[in-house]
């Protein structure tokens, strides 16, 4: 790690995921009024097990003022906290009905939406969250509307949040099916170069959603708006979630859920996909006039994923250090080995400090 990233780690280990942290300490208390004791759960588990999805958002508010960082951390906060508990609801609750999977993340589609009025995302399946999903729609709405000119980034977002729930509604269905349903969906129109599982993987990530909030709050117009989506879509947003997956596969094998990573086949093809994913992500950031932030933001993503003590355990070091190289970054076989050595582990354990504040 080179001292400018370990630089800007601590200023967005310090300056922003505490903030974070604050937001989904609120969030979780009004999780723990849910009624129904199996939707409490889950929603509970959303926050306290990814937590580091909403904190990874919010990346980029390290280089917003004061007052700006904290519009985005709260945007992030909320969003992504319905993101993760539609997510649980499909993963966990033993249902392969798509018309359940598309009900409910029809939440997502109004929380972009100005104006939209919640409906009844539980339509399908029984349980009452006693408001809660509803209140996290509204509050995410309130704070896109919220952002100066959402109206030049809200075409973006409407997309990237249609593409993701589509995503959601087939890689749910039984396995096979879900296989098949995603090849027809994500196997051409993403781009040219990408397998339909990569293609897929770049339809999974709302990394584009609050890049673009970012772009907006730095006073960006429609042609950085443009810019920062092409950017964002369909590279950097395919190697986040294809980086989810590589740490995943042992648990989604467990689970018999899908992982697009297990896709590639083998080991070494999955190796190189990520790292080739991995590069152009890269060379899409360098190309954006602000890049610097996007460039950190990937390579810290990058760094976070590959430290994650799974990799170890699945013996993935070599791979993780290959896909490490292709966005810049240099891990050394040890770093691995436990969390007490090597240069991230300082960075590590300001990290699990900020999240306890």
């Amino acid at each position: 790690m080179d001292e400018s990233f370990d630089a800007l780690a601590r200023r967005f280990l310090i300056g922003v995921v505490p903030q974070a942290a604050r937001a989904l300490r609120r969030i979780k208390r009004r999780a723990l009024q849910i009624p129904d004791a199996d939707l409490r759960r889950q929603a509970v588990a959303s926050i306290t097990l990814k937590d580091f999805h909403v904190h990874g958002g919010c990346i980029l508010a390290t280089f917003l003022p004061s007052s700006q960082a904290r519009q985005h951390v709260g945007l992030v906060a909320s969003f992504e906290t319905a993101v993760d508990y539609l997510d649980n609801l499909c993963d966990r609750a033993g249902s392969e009905d798509e018309r359940d999977f598309r009900a409910l993340h029809e939440a997502l589609v109004d929380a972009v939406t100005p104006g939209a009025t919640p409906r009844d995302y539980f339509r399908e399946r029984a349980g009452d969250d006693g408001g809660y999903l509803h209140e996290l729609v509204m509050d995410a709405q309130q704070r896109f509307v919220a952002l100066p000119s959402y109206s030049t980034i809200a075409p973006y977002v409407r997309a990237i949040t249609e593409r993701y729930c589509e995503l959601q509604a087939l890689k749910h269905l039984r396995p096979g099916e879900r296989e098949r349903a995603c090849e027809r969906a994500f196997g051409s129109g993403v781009a040219a170069d990408l397998r339909w599982w990569e293609g897929a993987a770049a339809c999974g990530s709302t990394l584009p959603t609050f890049a673009l909030a970012y772009d907006i709050l730095r006073g960006g117009d429609a042609r950085t708006a443009a810019a920062v989506h092409d950017a964002y879509f369909p590279y950097i947003s395919g190697f986040h979630i294809l980086l989810d997956y590589f740490i995943d596969r042992a648990e989604d094998e467990t689970h018999g859920e899908l992982n697009f990573v297990a896709c590639y086949g083998s080991r070494a093809t999955a190796r190189e996909g990520l790292s080739r994913i991995g590069a152009r992500a890269m060379e899409h950031c360098a190309r954006l006039v602000d890049a610097q932030p996007h460039v950190f933001a990937t390579q810290a993503m990058c760094a976070f994923y590959c430290s994650r003590p799974t990799v170890a355990e699945q013996g993935l070091v070599d791979d993780a250090a290959a896909i490490g190289r292709a966005v810049g970054l240099e891990f050394a076989p040890a770093e691995f080995a436990t969390k007490a050595t090597g240069p991230l582990a300082p960075l590590l354990a300001l990290y699990r400090r900020a999240i306890s504040v």
